[in-house]
């Protein structure tokens, strides 16, 4: 199910030394999602974090997700990938090559959500809500397109961008299905568990 904390790796801040312990800590502490997002390894260097990653997350019963790796998604048989503004263009032919869950970036834009719902997205991001320190440049969107998203798409939403346990109350107003972190989980790794509980108690 495609509700609750998705936590999002890093490459400085779950470095390969502490990845499997960082993203234990969230899975302990609730996260339903984990996608490892990983700009410096090649993909013949990823496929056994990719294993292993997937094999922690069916313990915890979460979804494992990889980004933008199309064809390692495709050959380890991930339980989805997620894809972002270089690959809208070739949705159709990834969906018709990859059988798991597929989620889009879609940023601010709702009629892109909607094209890729009906092209079979399993669920879209919307962010940045807030400035990220992630992403630097990323354009900030307004919250109400939440609102906007839940009125016309059918499929669950994930919000991201600058989310900490402060700003994530104003997004929850608008009742996102997923809220997905970065900075805010892994900065301070004596706090992932509690951290991973609070996001994870909006849902309840």
């Amino acid at each position: 199910m495609l509700k609750g904390l998705y936590v999002i790796s890093d490459d400085e801040l779950t470095s390969d030394e502490t990845i499997y312990d960082d993203i234990k800590k969230a899975l302990v502490g609730g996260a339903k999602i984990v996608q490892l997002r990983d700009k410096k390894s090649s993909d013949e260097e990823l496929i056994e974090k990719i294993k292993q990653l997937q094999k922690l997350c069916v313990y915890y019963n979460a979804t494992f997700i990889l980004n933008d790796r199309i064809d390692l998604a495709i050959k380890l048989s991930c339980d989805g990938l997620h894809v972002g503004k270089s690959d809208h263009k070739d949705f159709k032919k990834i969906r018709k090559n990859f059988k798991g869950i597929i989620g889009v970036s879609c940023y601010g834009d709702v009629k892109l959500a909607k094209k890729m719902q009906d092209e079979g997205a399993n669920y879209v991001a919307f962010g940045s809500f807030f400035n990220s320190k992630t992403k630097p440049q990323s354009n900030i969107v307004p919250v109400d397109i939440i609102k906007k998203a839940k009125e016309k798409l059918d499929i669950p939403v994930c919000v991201i961008g600058g989310i900490n346990t402060n700003s994530v109350k104003t997004l929850m107003h608008f009742e996102p299905d997923m809220v997905s972190v970065i900075n805010d989980i892994w900065s301070n790794k004596d706090l992932v568990v509690n951290k991973a509980a609070y996001y994870t108690s909006l849902f309840k």
